[in-house]
């Protein structure tokens, strides 16, 4: 594998040059399908592709398609993704693919020149993972109370939830599947008998809006370390407004108070995912103080993959 450790050296480096918070590339998994592609120079280029299918009691089918192909592509510093991608659409020929299926990259934001290989193989950026580093901010002023959720809000909890849950399958990879509420109440009911950090914005004692989080570790040996810089973040799991109180200024009370207490929790920053087609948060993270670092990039179904 010295070609491999080669490649992932070069990427590394690629993404310290892209941008800064990029942790260094991640090391290929040793059991999924290994692809390569030759350029116009000789160089090679690399590829390893992880298949997964989730069951139909699987909290990840809410925001994933039910059998995900993922690559972890290793082009060093070429440009050679348009070619792996190629690749990668014959690795699928012949392979039986439903409908209910999904090609998915996770790439850095800022190569352009990688988003026009996805773009040219018909994949869209389907979410975006957004960060936030921990600086002062202008305070807001608060005309709601915000407290903490318990287990005695989870219907609330609940229904605030799906109600976000609904209006993101028009606008990204959510999907409002038939067993959407049971999964949902299962683990935010987990979530808040182990009192995690879920607030409920309320106006006139009416809860109006919701900001579940969570605490996430970035260590080496952890999924957050392939995504993240080292050190203790805050994650932004769900905001919700309900539909009639939105435009007001009550997601953004609501959010300064959560970024607030996440770095009183000693955050170094805080991190969430947003979809670029979804006309509120695409507008609204940015100005929350979040900019891309990694784009999820996704075709639907697999088979579409050019």
């Amino acid at each position: 594998m010295t070609s491999a450790r080669g490649l992932v050296a070069a990427q590394s480096a690629r993404f310290g040059a892209l941008d800064p918070l990029l942790p260094p590339a991640a090391e290929p998994p040793m059991d999924g399908d290994v692809i390569t592609a030759a350029l116009a120079d000789g160089t090679r280029v690399a590829g390893v592709i992880s298949h997964q299918s989730f069951e139909r009691h699987s909290i990840t089918r809410l925001w994933s398609a039910a059998e995900v192909w993922e690559l972890l592509p290793l082009v060093g510093t070429t440009e050679g993704m348009d070619a792996l991608l190629a690749r990668w659409r014959r690795h699928l020929d012949g392979q039986e693919i439903g409908e209910d299926s999904a090609c998915v990259v996770h790439w850095p934001s800022r190569d352009t020149h990688a988003a026009r290989a996805f773009l040219d193989h018909g994949m869209v950026p389907l979410s975006v993972l957004g960060v936030r580093l921990r600086t002062p901010q202008a305070r807001v002023p608060r005309t709601l109370t915000i407290r903490r959720a318990t287990p005695h809000d989870l219907d609330t909890v609940l229904e605030l939830s799906l109600a976000e849950l609904e209006y993101s399958s028009f606008v990204g990879s959510t999907i409002v599947r038939p067993e959407a509420r049971v999964l949902k109440r299962r683990a935010l009911a987990e979530r808040l008998t182990t009192a995690s950090p879920i607030w409920l914005a309320e106006r006139d004692g009416i809860a109006v809006a919701l900001a579940e989080c969570a605490i996430v570790s970035s260590e080496p040996g952890t999924s957050a370390a392939m995504r993240l810089p080292r050190g203790r973040w805050g994650y932004v799991n769900c905001v919700s407004v309900l539909p009639g109180a939105r435009g007001t200024g009550i997601g953004q009370q609501l959010v300064a108070y959560a970024h607030q207490e996440l770095h009183r929790m000693g955050t170094v920053g805080t991190y969430l995912y947003y979809n670029p087609p979804n006309p509120l948060s695409s507008v609204f993270w940015p100005r929350q103080g979040y900019r891309p670092l990694w784009t999820v990039w996704e075709v639907r179904p697999a088979s579409a993959l050019r």
